[in-house]
Order: C-alpha cells, then structure tokens, then sequence
C-alpha cells in the first residue's frame, strides 16, 4: 500500500489576548396598564343520565353564546367556547352512579366595560376566572420607547467607562437586544364560582392593573485610545 504524505500547513502564532474589551450591560422599563381581559365563564350539572346531562350543558352554553354573539367586536370582544367536558362519578362499591360535566365560554377583548356588562347579562353560566394581559399592539408600540431608552443608557455606560480605564472612546464589538415580555394573561383572585354569579344586568367590576415592559440591551464594547 502506497504510504500517503501530509503537508503541514504553516504554523500560526497564538493569537494574542484581546486589550481593552469590556462587557456591559443595561435595561429600561416602563410601566403600562393592562389593555387585555379575559374571562373564562362556566357551568356544571350532574344526573343519572350522560345523554341528559350533555343536553343541558349544550343548552346552558347556547344560550349564552347568543347572547354573547350580540355583543361581540374583532379585536374588542371576542368569544370562544372553551373547555366542555363529561364524566362518570364512581360509586363507592363500584360502577357508575351517575354523570358530571362542565362547559366554559371564554370572552376575551379590549372593551373591558362592554365585556363586564355582557357578563352582567349571561345568566346560565358563572365567572370561573378572570385574567389581565398586555395586547400585542401596546407592546409593540411601548417596545420602540423603551428599545431606545435602554439603547442610550448602554452607550452612555461605553463612554463613561471608557473614560474611567483612560481611554478616549469606544467601539461596538457586538450587542445584543431583547425585550423581557409581560407574562400572559394573569389571573387575579375570584370569590367561589357561584359568588360570582351576577344578577340580570350587573355589570362585573374590573380593575385591570399594571405591567411592566423591559428592554435588555448588552454586549461587549472595543475602549480606544
């Protein structure tokens, strides 16, 4: 077997340690209200019958739908059944003694007035949950603000430290910028669900609170003489 030669190649000297470089770091914030609510309405029923039980679920959420159908808006109300669901309750000897199910309707938008009123209005289901949230067009819009705050901080923070080590300026070596997000909708704390069925026509009163938006920007800068 022919013996194969390798040509090495010429050697490189080790790179020398990079002089000056510094990372740094910073963020702005700004504190918004919450523009985004979500309300989870539900109902149970139980009997001995599955077929029976299913029939007055569907019968309590078809109400409410056309009654929140009336009222829906894209974007300001919008309405969506959520979770529907039937199961066996077991005896203790065993077997089934009978049946258990619950629907939900989730009413969701930027009209929180309008959808405090419509839940005033539903009468077949109650309040299992309500949640606050920042819509995708507020963060967007505050993301720009905050962006060029933070932006203006880490290059105020370059310039000064360049000048504390005896340099005269500095260049950007790389950077990094990313926004902390909201969490999503949050839930604040409800009475039992059927403490919360309101009467005809009461409106829910809400209080959507405060979130805070954030803006990360960091890196490492070149100090130069």
């Amino acid at each position: 077997m022919a013996a194969t030669t390798l040509a090495a190649g010429p050697v490189q000297a080790d790179t020398p340690p990079l002089q000056g470089v510094v990372s740094l770091s910073a963020s702005a914030s700004v504190e918004v209200t919450k523009d985004l609510l979500n309300i989870v309405l539900t109902t149970s029923r139980e009997g001995q019958d599955a077929s029976i039980v299913q029939g007055q679920l569907k019968q309590a959420l078809d109400a409410a739908l056309a009654e929140a159908r009336k009222a829906a808006k894209p974007g300001q109300l919008e309405v969506q059944t959520g979770n529907f669901s039937l199961y066996p309750r077991h005896a203790p000897k065993g077997g089934i003694s009978g049946w258990q199910g619950t629907a939900e309707l989730v009413l969701e938008g930027k009209d929180m007035p309008a959808i405090g009123a419509l839940t005033g209005r539903i009468g077949t289901m109650t309040v299992a949950r309500v949640s606050y949230g920042v819509s995708r067009e507020l963060r967007e819009k505050v993301e720009g603000e905050v962006s060029a705050q933070a932006i203006a901080r880490y290059r105020a923070r370059a310039a000064e430290v360049a000048k504390q080590f005896g340099y005269t300026g500095y260049a950007i070596r790389e950077v990094n910028v990313g926004s902390s997000e909201p969490p999503g909708f949050v839930p604040v704390p409800m009475l039992r669900a059927k403490a919360m069925s309101a009467a005809a026509d009461e409106s829910l009163p809400l209080e959507a609170g405060k979130a805070q938006i954030v803006v990360n920007v960091s890196g490492t800068v070149q100090m130069t003489k």
